[in-house]
């Protein structure tokens, strides 16, 4: 793997942008629960994970519905998953409230999963970027979808010292699970 120069280990940081959400009549949006196909992509998202040996030492997640359970449906695919941590601030979070809970996490945490929202995760994809392997940043730019995986590779020895332009994007993955048998598309918002 290739990453930027600088001291200290690799690290990764791992971004999930949650898996596609229903949207039930008189529901709050941070208590929206995943739709079917969020049910579906959510492992798939897991198992790309495991595929990739990209498994985290630990999770920080959103505290809305539609993240904890991407999380936990992601996390099942893994044979022992590491701690997670729910973060209120990471739901509907700006670039700097990222970052901020990002640079809280332990030095021994050499791989990190953060699960949110976009365009938070998004813009703090673009922002940390400062190159990409391929096409990478192109595709973040055009568009980061519902259980979008971002990994970006860095060399530092905490997450403290993480800021714009320090990272390199290694992949872009979009997690898809297939239809069941009998199972109906539904076309709705996305967000």
């Amino acid at each position: 793997m290739i990453a930027r120069a600088g001291a200290g280990p690799l690290r990764r940081l791992v971004v999930l942008r949650h898996a596609k959400s229903a949207w039930p009549d008189d529901v709050p949006d941070h208590e929206r629960p995943l739709a079917s196909r969020g049910r579906r992509d959510a492992p798939a998202a897991g198992r790309v994970l495991a595929d990739a040996d990209c498994l985290p030492d630990l999770a920080l997640c959103s505290t809305a519905v539609r993240a904890r359970e991407t999380w936990e449906l992601a996390a099942a695919e893994w044979g022992t998953p590491p701690p997670v941590r729910h973060d209120g601030r990471l739901y509907a979070a700006e670039v700097a409230d990222l970052l901020e809970a990002v640079r809280e996490a332990p030095a021994e945490a050499e791989t990190l999963l953060l699960v949110g929202h976009n365009p938070g995760l998004e813009e703090l994809v673009l922002t940390l970027a400062g190159d990409s392997l391929d096409d990478a940043l192109d595709d973040v730019r055009m568009k980061f979808p519902t259980s979008a995986i971002a990994i970006l590779a860095w060399h530092g020895l905490g997450w403290e010292s993480l800021g714009p332009g320090a990272a390199l994007l290694t992949d872009v993955i979009v997690a898809r699970g297939k239809k069941s048998r009998g199972e109906k598309g539904h076309h709705g918002r996305g967000r």
